[in-house]
């Protein structure tokens, strides 16, 4: 009788086994076919960004970046910040829009003990509102290190099609700082 008990827990193991790998090689499927499409598309994947349900793919092509299903005019962007928890830690000004003179970011740079658990994101602001890109919460710098990838993308945009400059720091001490 315990064998028999001991061989229904091991076909149940087992079970549970094939069925965890099939829904790891769907996902990595549906995650493979994501990337193809935006390739499919002309568009050179930046970033693949942890949210609650799945990897979101930020990405661009020769106008606009795109974040999901949501795209912005490269030409219409007036500044780039980096957002810990909220506040601005850093920021890029594009001189081609008059209001971003008035902007007061400060400026990048890596902390080489990272951040454990703040929430990162980069704003991407026009005169029409704000994109706020989330980067997410993931430890061990992951995060950080994602939000990097996409502000330095747009601030080479900025800086490279529009002459756009960063400003002046003026963040807190301990802040990133660009060198």
């Amino acid at each position: 009788m315990r064998d028999i008990g001991a061989a229904l827990v091991a076909i149940a193991l087992v079970l549970v086994a094939a069925s965890l790998a099939t829904t790891l090689r769907v996902y990595r499927r549906r995650r493979q076919h994501a990337r193809d499409v935006e390739r499919a598309l002309g568009r050179t994947i930046i970033a693949e960004l942890p949210t609650a349900e799945e990897l979101v793919l930020f990405s661009e092509d020769e106008v606009r970046f795109h974040y999901g299903d949501r795209s912005i005019d490269k030409v219409l962007i007036a500044a780039v910040r980096v957002l810990i928890n909220g506040a601005p830690i850093a920021a890029a000004l594009s001189r081609r829009h008059p209001g971003a003179a008035a902007r007061h970011p400060t400026s990048f740079d890596d902390r080489p003990e990272g951040i454990a658990r703040d929430r990162w994101d980069v704003a991407i602001e026009t005169d029409a509102g704000t994109m706020l890109v989330e980067c997410g919460a993931i430890r061990e710098r992951v995060s950080q290190e994602l939000a990097r990838t996409v502000y330095e993308a747009v601030k080479r945009t900025i800086n490279g099609d529009e002459g756009g400059h960063e400003a002046s720091p003026r963040a807190p001490t301990g802040a990133l700082e660009d060198g």
